[in-house]
């Protein structure tokens, strides 16, 4: 299209979202592509109705975007140069591509979404088009999973859960020495090697892994600790792991309380108030229920078991079990993303995928956390998972 012809036939407003794929989880989400280089996608209402979506990527992988990528026309940054040229900066350039795209398309007004970097707002305003920012239509569109992406979760949650299994046996399993120290192969079972274990089966299942929790006595009162050192007998271990799958991008998430050895009344006390919750947070998990409705089911159980909730006050005396989070989070793309199950959680929607994972945390004895990860149903959920929740894993 030469630089001064106007395409006829869209209205006036249009949406833009724009980063990079393999970094942005909305752009990625709404292309289904992962490239390292900028790329956005303009979505143009069409007068006589539906949408035009344009990708504008480099030009190298225009061939690859056009077979996988989910947009209905395709073009470089060249494609759409200003008069006064474009940066020799990518990320600047694809900016002032898209901004003349709109111009060319005869747009005025582009809602720009909140997850896109300022230069493409910047190259907007430059070329004269007014902006505001859309704060809710790609969480809206996250948040409902359609099946290929539920897919996607639930093969990340069974491997998984694989992982926190072999984690939970390889603890369990261990010989305790004199002073209670765990032992494996004639060396101390540390949190690092267990780690290392953990990263090791993922990475030949096609998984980035972040550092997992492997927390074991009271460095686990802290419900992020990673853990660290050698593991003992009779402690709990808190076994979280949230890895991403390398071709989807997408998550998984689990979380087991493993005790090697004899289990104190006061650590099967805590287990069962952190099991209840669970089966209460999930009894309340339905589309139209709100995460803290769910939230304050599993705060229900706790404070009936005889735990408080909360994280203590500066200078508490804190010398008790207490759940010091909320119940869970959305998971896709990101371990953390919208909604949350907690105070002033929103209303869950058909195809949220939530974690629900109670627990409780004393400074002197450690953790308990279990966590699941479900689908959101019109009439209650799918669990994505079937791992026990026992604390005894031989």
């Amino acid at each position: 299209m030469p630089p001064t012809e106007v395409a006829t036939g869209f209205e006036p407003i249009a949406a833009l979202c724009g980063g990079i794929p393999a970094q942005s989880a909305t752009l990625y989400h709404e292309i289904r592509f992962s490239v390292g280089d900028p790329a956005v996608l303009l979505t143009l209402r069409r007068q006589s109705g539906g949408t035009h979506r344009v990708l504008l990527i480099r030009d190298i992988e225009l061939d690859r975007a056009r077979i996988n990528a989910r947009a209905d026309a395709f073009h470089s940054p060249a494609d759409f140069t200003p008069v006064g040229g474009l940066s020799g900066n990518r990320e600047t350039a694809t900016a002032q591509s898209a901004a003349e795209c709109l111009r060319r398309h005869g747009v005025r007004h582009v809602r720009i979404d909140r997850s896109t970097p300022s230069v493409f707002w910047h190259a907007l305003v430059e070329a004269g088009l007014e902006v505001s920012c859309d704060l809710d239509t790609s969480i809206a569109r996250r948040r409902a999973k359609d099946a290929q992406e539920i897919a996607w979760l639930a093969q990340c949650q069974s491997d998984t859960e694989a992982a926190v299994r072999l984690a939970c046996e390889l603890v369990a399993r261990s010989q305790a020495s004199a002073d209670g120290t765990l032992m494996h192969s004639g060396e101390p079972l540390t949190s690092e090697r267990v780690r290392s274990a953990i990263d090791a089966f993922l990475l030949a299942r096609g998984y980035q892994n972040p550092e997992s929790i492997v927390a074991g006595g009271p460095t686990a009162s802290d419900c992020h600790a990673h853990g660290h050192g050698p593991l003992r007998t009779g402690e709990p271990v808190i076994v979280d792991i949230f890895p991403r799958q390398r071709q989807t991008m997408y998550h998984g998430d689990c979380t087991r309380t493993v005790v090697h050895g004899a289990i104190s009344a006061e650590i099967a006390r805590m287990h069962a108030a952190v099991a209840a919750a669970k089966r209460a947070a999930l009894a309340a998990v339905r589309a139209g229920t709100t995460g803290e409705q769910v939230h304050a089911a599993t705060t229900g159980e706790i404070s009936a078991a005889g735990f408080r909730m909360g994280l203590p006050a500066p200078n508490e005396n804190w010398d008790d079990a207490r759940m010091t989070h909320g119940t869970g989070h959305g998971i896709g793309l990101e371990v953390h993303e919208p909604p949350l199950l907690a105070l002033q959680g929103p209303q869950l929607v058909v195809g949220d995928v939530v974690t629900v994972e109670p627990g409780l945390y004393h400074p002197r004895i450690g953790g308990i956390r279990i966590e699941d990860m479900v689908v959101v149903t019109q009439d209650g959920f799918e669990n994505l998972g079937s791992l026990p929740e026992g604390l005894d894993w031989k």
